[in-house]
């Protein structure tokens, strides 16, 4: 390309013809090559023919479909003025964020609405919004099931890890395992989190910005820096209730997003069942695979065991959700909370897959993949919309504004709990070890600072991410890598009276290693696609043939290797759990230790139950040898 100037011809045709070809590119890759200048490329074929000239103009951005026009920026530019006034707005009222308690823990009075709402939003960011749609077009409605998951485990986090996160009363979560075990494991697990969220926030950041542009004209550095100002300014002054109220309202926008999508499809085909029967065809729709071998990446079994981890160790013991939980007036409300996010999470998940569905409608005979209009499946949402509605003023805005408040609301968040962290769990016992007195003076100062400090390291790495190339999935695969050994560490101290710090230690250890082995080991068997087919696409270039999806031999891989991604988690939970239980009762039989004197509230109400039941008995016993004496 360096050594040529290029020049395109096309006629009034929906085709390009060829004429002396030297070339066929895409046109939404030539707009990325911005040092070369472009002539004349067809509008509406997204191939174009390229012939050897001397002409050198630039392409203008918008010739392959629709353009983002002046409604979609004036909807995306309202979005995030709202976003930034709500933070104002509560700086300026109530306590004006002047405790830790306000800015952290909105002074403990929010109501159940808001709270299951940031529930929800907190973890449904921008990737899983395009990653769901993706999923459902490229494998199937399988995932749904995952849906279950949450329903069946929501009573287990309700009743089981909540009550004893609200008996702490804690700001950091971590402040429990430093209770059950000691200083290291509080330590050792908070700067795991903390390294997880960082990394997250950067990629939830970018990776958004990074679709939006190629397929909006809004460049990746407008996104970064636009969508990290603002969500750095409202989350810094606003505190925690500027975060749940600005979740509340993102949360509606990504529902009107998912929902335009869905409309539009019905609009396009008729009918649900005419979108229902053209993905059937395309084996889309397949929803019983009982499979028990934990290989077969989506089934059943792995869906609702590896998908109920994943919503424990986000629901149940994530630091994000935890605090969420201490921002109401009681435990009941907390519990209420979690039981309406169940809906509204599933809602959410429902609507997200089946638009995957609806896109695949469109395009079921000419993938635009395969067709090469796009790289990534990852971008079949954002495609779709600026392809099908980029001509309806402001929808399109509608959704981008639903992608970016997926982001936020995701950032925010982390930036909300690092900060409620970093203060607990290492500014705090710095300043007490260095002037040996506690701080309390300008903490809420420490606070916020420290939030903002958080919001421009996510900036920055967001910009170093796209340098990053593999280590993006290799960063999202840390932040599951790192869910399941944690929550296996919480649930080592609240389930099991046996355990103690060394204990917990080494089987924190073992978890995260095994873990993150199995997550970055290799090589592992690529995972096979249902068919494709390019027959529709009215291009004589393209082989008209249906691509069928294989399945590669497995022989030749590690077993470990070929085991499911969602059991991930399950095997980090296992490990932590089990190795740390053992090692904990071989070093009790061994010292002669025993496990007595533990706080009773540190532990599952059933637990704890049973604890108080035999410390009393223990006292009458003691009574009445004192009588006796």
């Amino acid at each position: 390309l360096i050594a040529t100037d290029w020049h395109a011809r096309c006629n009034n045709h929906d085709e390009v013809k060829l004429i002396d070809v030297n070339f066929l590119l895409l046109k939404l890759s030539i707009r990325h090559l911005s040092r070369y200048d472009l002539l004349a490329l067809c509008f509406k074929n997204p191939l174009v023919e390229i012939v050897a000239v001397n002409y050198l103009i630039v392409l203008p951005f918008g010739s392959a479909m629709h353009s983002f026009g002046v409604w979609d920026y004036a909807v995306l530019g309202a979005v995030l003025a709202v976003s930034s006034a709500i933070g104002v707005y509560y700086r300026f009222t109530g306590g004006k964020q002047r405790t830790v308690k306000e800015y952290l823990l909105a002074d403990r009075n929010m109501s159940v609405t808001p709270v299951a709402f940031s529930l929800m939003a907190s973890f449904m960011s921008a990737i899983t919004l395009l990653g769901v749609s993706s999923e459902n077009y490229s494998y199937g409605i399988q995932f749904i099931v995952i849906n279950f998951a949450y329903g069946i485990f929501t009573p287990i986090a309700t009743n089981m890890y909540i009550p004893v996160f609200y008996q702490l009363q804690a700001t950091s979560a971590y402040e429990y395992l430093e209770r059950r075990f000691g200083k290291t494991t509080r330590l050792m697990a908070s700067l795991s989190y903390t390294l997880q969220m960082v990394l997250y926030m950067g990629i939830v950041l970018y990776a958004p910005s990074m679709t939006l542009e190629a397929l909006t004209g809004i460049s990746t550095v407008t996104a970064i820096i636009a969508v990290g100002l603002v969500c750095t300014f409202y989350s810094t002054i606003g505190g925690m209730k500027a975060v749940l109220v600005t979740d509340c309202f993102q949360s509606l926008l990504m529902f009107a997003g998912i929902f335009s999508v869905i409309i539009c499809a019905f609009i396009d085909r008729g009918s649900f069942s005419e979108i229902w029967r053209i993905a059937s065809e395309g084996k889309r729709t397949e929803l019983f695979n009982f499979d028990p071998d934990p290989t077969v990446r989506h089934s059943w079994f792995s869906l609702i065991l590896g998908g109920g981890v994943t919503f424990l160790s986000l629901y149940a013991v994530n630091q994000t959700q935890i605090q969420r939980y201490l921002t109401v007036k009681d435990l009941k409300t907390a519990q209420k909370a979690l039981w309406l996010n169940w809906p509204i999470l599933t809602l959410l998940s429902l609507t997200t897959s089946f638009s995957g569905l609806a896109i695949y409608s469109k395009y079921y005979n000419c993938d635009p993949v395969a067709n090469h209009t796009l790289r990534h499946t990852d971008q079949i949402m954002p495609y779709y919309v600026i392809d099908s509605m980029g001509h309806i003023p402001g929808v399109s805005g509608i959704f981008i504004s639903g992608i970016f408040s997926a982001t936020l609301s995701t950032v925010s968040s982390a930036m909300n709990c690092l900060a409620a962290v970093t203060v607990e769990d290492y500014i705090k016992p710095m300043y007490l070890c260095i002037r040996k007195r506690p701080l309390t003076e300008n903490l809420p100062l420490y606070t916020k600072l420290t939030a903002l400090t958080y919001g421009l390291i996510s900036i920055a790495l967001a910009f170093l991410a796209q340098y990053m190339g593999e280590v993006l999935q290799t960063s999202l695969t840390i932040f599951g890598a790192i869910g399941g050994p944690l929550l296996g560490l919480f649930t080592l101290g609240m389930f099991a009276r046996t355990p103690n710090e060394k204990g917990s230690l080494v089987g924190f250890t073992f978890g995260l290693a095994l873990s993150l082995w199995i997550a970055f080991g290799g090589p592992k068997p690529p995972s096979p696609k249902l068919p494709i087919r390019v027959d529709g696409c009215g291009n004589p270039y393209l082989n008209a043939t249906v691509t069928t999806a294989t399945v590669p031999s497995s022989d030749n891989y590690l077993w470990l290797y070929r085991v499911s991604y969602l059991y991930n988690g399950v095997l980090g939970l296992s490990g932590t759990f089990f190795v740390g239980y053992v090692v904990s009762f071989v070093l009790r039989k061994v010292t002669n230790a025993h496990s007595d004197g533990k706080d009773p509230n540190l532990f599952i109400p059933i637990l704890a139950k049973k604890m108080r039941k035999e410390k009393m008995r223990r006292e009458k016993e003691m009574a009445i040898l004192q009588d006796i004496n």
